[in-house]
């Protein structure tokens, strides 16, 4: 596991457990994040990166979602399916991240995290991204 996949790692546990507390301190998660990577500067900046993000284009990162997510609303989806979407999904958009590179680490924490489909249904989802994406840049 390379050090940034170790990062999203720590990110997607703090999206969960914004997701399930929504009323929570988003300072505690930090505390976590900086606990977690070991007091590592560098990861530690790029996982704030990645948390602030999602939290920031939430609202636009899940509509997009829904909008690719045949049948599926944000709700109904598994918490962190939907968790490691909206990171998968902030990194095509917003994070700069090379999309296959997004998508491959998305898959990897659904495999890891997940239940038996998540790694198909995160994959399915966000290749729509990446097809959407490319068809409007056109």
């Amino acid at each position: 596991m390379t050090r940034r996949s170790r990062a999203r790692e720590i990110v997607l546990q703090v999206l969960y457990e914004d997701d399930l507390n929504p009323d929570r301190n988003p300072e505690a998660g930090d505390a976590f994040l900086c606990n977690r990577l070991l007091q590592d500067a560098e990861l530690i900046d790029f996982a704030r990166s990645l948390v602030a993000g999602v939290r920031k284009h939430k609202g636009e990162i899940d509509r997009q979602l829904v909008e690719r997510a045949d049948n599926w609303t944000m709700e109904r989806m598994a918490v962190t399916d939907r968790n490691i979407l909206r990171l998968g999904a902030y990194e095509m958009l917003f994070g700069g991240t090379p999309q296959r590179v997004a998508i491959n680490e998305a898959v990897e924490l659904a495999k890891r995290y997940g239940g038996k489909q998540s790694p198909h249904f995160v994959n399915g989802v966000l290749d729509r991204f990446m097809h959407k994406e490319r068809r409007e840049r056109q």
